[in-house]
């Protein structure tokens, strides 16, 4: 079936639509809605069978609508109705909640429903973007591989909302959520604060004040601090500022300064930079795990021979102090006496690759950038070159850009289901992460050529067809945590991984050219990049930054143009094992983009 995908943005869940389709055999194309008419004309020169929204903020014109079928996916069960559902449903502690495929009438969210899914909300307060990117992402996907089923039926016929039973009790008509409706007070309990927050993450946050600042607040954790003084800065850490409330404290991790009109979220922090002073540092020694509820960005813990080493960053953003921070975590477990360590990412994301926020911010951008990239290589080196451990590299979150490349070195790659691989996009960048020595190893030269050309997104099953990763988990987080400890288990037994480590050790040891050579190629194409702008770094680092809005559709995504992945070749065919030598292959990355806000 010819399917358009009509979108806002090609998000997170635009992208596991798309997967999911293309691996079902259908000819997907997308079409960012940039305004009515280009709208109009983009469907008019695609011709679809089917037109679906995963993510769309505007209204369909009624020229689309009225000619052709167009599904909208809202993040809300039969019954619920505008832009804010996440917000409600997360402010009000709804116990349940779904997803609702419904066609697109004149009034918005109001048509006649295709498909529908409900499932339980978290015990406790989650983040909207957690909520998006985990249970409304696996229900949506469900919904659109039942509607696509339905539209090849004839005889089908959407039913109209008020023949369904609604089964998610709180589900009805709300308006756009305004800060006045999000709005709290210091004094309130931690729990209430923040959920406020929570549901407010990703945008457009909470407005409130600290430390004489007006500031939107974002990334919101429980903090152990109890009878300080309501909005009072008590410590910081790693980013973040502890603040008390009415029953106890709160960490915030990030930030916006709600006088600027740029929406740039930074660490806490970096925005509050002087106002902290005398604010004391609240550190955590390596290696130390603290009792109860503690904001913490790397944790370590050993179960036997395996140690766990697990980062979570803020939408997957990478600063040169993230990467200096896993860094030293990463040596501290190297040190270990363990067989395995597995490098676990965040359920929402394993890694985006470098903070484009905080770089922008900088003064002097280009040097952030410069110093930020080579951050992330030694990082990168510390896997790629870790022998004392069997390493695994765990995508149990989607990544992109340069965070794809992060976990390639690791001697086994495992992802779950469900999370989407995006490594390259048009941010003026070469790339580096030194993937051009993991890369072609893992796919081999020409596979590697093809991913880096198409600049597009693929599903963990995708990934692994090609060797990109290794081995896929179950899609609930929960299953793929226990399915994750019984690869680790399996690969702790002590005559396998020594032989393992032996033969790793060795190869790397005979390898032709030397892993610095490799890092000297990428930083020499990146130095040109990000100190001469010679590809447009600069302009495009501003627009991802600014979240300025798309002017058109890339080409490689339109439908009248089908962008068959040359990489999509049967595992036998193009699948070295991983980090095996692969003729001292070499790949020529022109757009590999390591890039996070």
């Amino acid at each position: 079936m010819r399917v358009l995908l009509l979108v806002s943005a090609f998000n997170g869940l635009s992208q596991r639509v798309w997967c999911a389709l293309r691996e079902a055999g259908h000819d997907v194309g997308v079409l960012f809605a940039t305004g009515p008419q280009d709208i109009v004309d983009g469907v008019q020169a695609a011709q679809p069978e089917l037109i679906i929204c995963p993510y769309l903020r505007d209204r369909v014109p009624a020229a689309v609508w009225q000619h052709h079928r167009t599904v909208i996916i809202h993040p809300g069960p039969v019954g619920d109705r505008g832009p804010s559902s996440l917000d409600w449903a997360i402010t009000e502690g709804a116990p349940s909640w779904g997803v609702t495929a419904l066609q697109a009438v004149e009034e918005m969210d109001a048509g006649p429903i295709w498909a529908t899914r409900t499932f339980p909300m978290p015990a406790a307060a989650p983040r909207k973007s957690s909520l998006y990117n985990g249970p409304v992402a696996d229900a949506a996907v469900e919904c659109v591989l039942e509607v696509i089923a339905k539209a090849a039926d004839p005889a089908f016929r959407p039913a109209p909302a008020t023949e369904l039973t609604v089964e998610v009790q709180g589900a009805c008509g709300r308006p756009a959520m305004k800060q006045a409706d999000r709005a709290f007070d210091w004094t309130q309990p931690t729990e209430h604060i923040i959920r406020r927050i929570r549901a407010a993450d990703g945008a457009p946050g909470v407005r409130t004040t600290l430390a004489g600042l007006e500031v939107f607040a974002y990334d919101a954790h429980p903090g152990l601090a109890r009878g300080a003084r309501p909005g009072a800065l008590l410590g910081r850490r790693q980013g973040a500022v502890l603040v008390g409330t009415g029953d106890g404290s709160v960490w915030l991790g990030h930030l916006r300064d709600a006088s600027q009109s740029r929406q740039i979220k930074l660490p806490a922090t970096t925005l509050l930079g002087k106002r902290l002073r005398g604010v004391a540092d609240s550190p955590l020694p390596p290696g130390t795990e603290p009792e109860g509820p503690s904001y913490r960005q790397v944790r370590y813990r050993r179960s036997g021979p395996v140690g766990w080493l697990a980062f979570d960053f803020y939408n997957g953003a990478m600063s040169a102090g993230h990467c200096r921070r896993l860094l030293a975590a990463f040596r501290h477990a190297a040190a270990q006496d363990t067989r395995v360590l597995v490098l676990r990412g965040g359920t929402d994301t394993f890694s985006n690759g470098i903070h484009l926020n905080v770089i922008d911010a900088a003064g002097d951008p280009a040097v952030a950038a410069w110093a930020n990239i080579k951050a992330m290589n030694e990082v990168c080196r510390e896997i790629i070159t870790c022998t004392r451990q069997v390493v695994v590299a765990a995508y149990a979150g989607s990544a992109g850009a340069g965070g794809v490349m992060l976990g390639l070195g690791a001697d086994i790659v495992a992802a779950r289901q469900g999370v989407v691989l995006n490594p390259y996009y048009d941010m003026g960048l070469y790339g580096s992460e030194l993937h051009t020595f993991t890369l072609p190893r893992r796919v081999g030269p020409e596979a590697a050529q093809g991913l880096i050309d198409a600049k597009l997104p693929i599903s963990a099953e995708q990934a692994d067809s090609l060797g990109l990763v290794d081995e896929v988990g179950p899609r609930h987080p929960e299953a793929y945590g226990e399915w994750l400890t019984a690869l680790a288990v399996r690969q702790a037994d002590a005559r396998g991984a020594r032989l393992r480590q032996a033969a790793k050790a060795k190869r790397l040891a005979g390898e032709r050219v030397p892993l610095d050579v490799y890092e000297a190629r990428e930083l020499a194409e990146m130095s040109s990049d990000m100190f001469g702008d010679r590809s447009g770094f600069t302009a495009a680092r501003r627009a991802f930054v600014g979240k300025v809005p798309h002017t058109g559709t890339p080409a490689r995504l339109l439908l009248t143009q089908r962008a068959e992945q040359s990489t999509a070749r049967p595992r036998q065919l193009s699948r070295p094992r991983a980090n095996t030598p692969a003729a001292d292959a070499e790949v020529r990355v022109r757009s590999a983009v390591p890039m996070s806000a």
